[in-house]
């Protein structure tokens, strides 16, 4: 059996740091939504009665975007990879129930007729927003 580290945090410290976590309203969310509002793409933020609640809605295009930090969605780069030293059963689990609410979500929004595009937070800066294609599905 191996020894698990204890936290360098007390839990309230560590409760407080994973409040702090944004869901909404990103440093690469907001990126890309300046690029494509450039571009001359209207959209909607957040839209509660959709499945998995989508970062940029497009209704005229039927296209819904999801910008998913590498590490929490469990990217196949070097941060989506990486798993925390302590409590790493607790992390496994928790990031392969959200990369299953992402499968489940993606697939119910296709059903409803939507085109699913998901971006990684890795990819952000290297990204050229006009090769994004908004549109309805195929």
């Amino acid at each position: 059996m191996t020894r698990q580290r204890a936290d360098v945090f007390s839990p309230e410290k560590r409760s407080a740091i994973m409040r702090a976590v944004k869901s909404e309203n990103t440093k690469p969310e907001i990126a890309l939504r300046k690029a494509l509002f450039s571009l001359g793409f209207r959209y909607r933020l957040n839209v509660k009665n959709l499945p998995g609640k989508p970062d940029l809605v497009f209704p005229k295009h039927r296209t819904v975007i999801f910008v998913h930090g590498c590490f929490w969605h469990g990217h196949n780069c070097k941060r989506g990879k990486r798993v925390p030293k302590t409590n790493r059963a607790y992390w496994t689990e928790k990031i392969a129930r959200n990369k299953a609410r992402d499968r489940k979500n993606a697939a119910a929004l296709r059903r409803l007729g939507w085109r699913v595009v998901t971006i990684w937070e890795c990819k952000i800066k290297d990204l050229d927003p006009a090769a994004i294609t908004i549109g309805p599905p195929d």
